[in-house]
């Protein structure tokens, strides 16, 4: 069986060869949007009903990107991570919006792709109807085709299940299709995809943990992504 890695190694070098891929499929929190604040501001609201002292911003950043029980289960110990979770859905439509921008060059990068015609969607562990609140609110919903959540698969991230249902449902080949994720988790997905994997350091993970991981390429920023793309052609 061939390696995951040569297969990665020859998607990305079909789609430089390409000029720009097919499909598309972005990560939302650290990713497209510095969504941070407004997850911080519900994980402390949850954590107050449990008569906890709230959390810093950078200590809850490491806990994003899992999935909501992982993010209510390691910040509010002790307490069954659904039980939160429920406590978190209900506040967070109250400071989601005012507690998320998109980051520097999302915008230029997105209407860059859609000139290009190339399909875009969103593939994240947050669940999709925050995902799809937020699209709206930030004005770039008209970019994308799809939006998959945790609850749309089996298996959340890591696994590669939202990856494979995304390519499907774009009805493109996996080595035409390229997933954009801030953490480590992102490229261990599009790895077992099958899909190239660029990963941009804008998240919750260091540099160095996500270079461990070993994407495709690394960036500093959604601006260095699309000067790339602009220079392959």
């Amino acid at each position: 069986m061939e390696d995951p890695s040569t297969t990665a190694k020859r998607s990305d070098q079909e789609i430089q060869a390409n000029s720009t891929p097919a499909l598309v499929l972005f990560d939302f929190d650290g990713t497209l949007a510095d969504s941070y604040p407004a997850i911080a501001a519900s994980v402390n609201f949850t954590r107050s009903k449990y008569d906890l002292p709230p959390l810093e911003i950078e200590t809850i950043k490491r806990f994003v990107g899992r999935g909501p029980d992982y993010l209510l289960g390691q910040t509010v110990p002790g307490i069954d991570p659904r039980e939160a979770y429920l406590i978190y859905r209900d506040h967070h439509p109250s400071v989601a919006r005012s507690g998320t921008v998109l980051l520097p060059g999302t915008f230029p990068l997105l209407s860059y792709l859609k000139q290009k015609q190339v399909q875009m969607g969103i593939c994240s562990n947050k669940p999709r109807h925050f995902t799809e609140i937020l699209v709206k609110y930030l004005e770039i919903a008209e970019f994308f085709t799809l939006i998959l959540g945790p609850e749309d698969v089996k298996n959340r991230k890591p696994a590669p299940d939202m990856l494979i249902e995304a390519v499907k449902r774009a009805k493109v080949a996996r080595e035409s299709a390229l997933y954009v994720g801030d953490m480590s988790v992102d490229v261990q997905t599009g790895r077992a995809a099958g899909v190239t994997v660029w990963a941009v350091a804008t998240g919750s993970e260091t540099r160095e943990e996500i270079e461990e991981a070993g994407p495709n390429r690394l960036f500093s920023s959604m601006v260095e992504i699309l000067d790339a793309l602009k220079n392959s052609n």
